[in-house]
C-alpha cells in the first residue's frame, strides 16, 4: 500500500529567496542548441505505448 504524500511546504523568507535565486540561475544555464537536437530526436523517435 503506498503511503501518502506530504503537502509541499511554503517556503518563506530567506528560504524563499534563496529558490528564487536559484531558479534563476537555472534558467541561465542553457544547454547548447546541438544537444537540444538530438535530446528531442531522440524524444520524437520513442512511441508511447499505451496499457489497457
Amino acid at each position: 500500500m503506498a503511503s501518502k504524500v506530504k503537502d509541499t511546504p511554503i517556503l518563506r523568507g530567506k528560504d524563499a529567496e534563496r529558490f528564487n535565486f536559484k531558479m534563476r540561475e537555472a534558467d541561465k544555464n542553457t544547454i547548447p542548441k546541438k544537444e537540444y537536437e538530438r535530446m528531442m530526436n531522440v524524444f520524437n523517435s520513442v512511441r508511447i505505448v499505451e496499457t489497457p
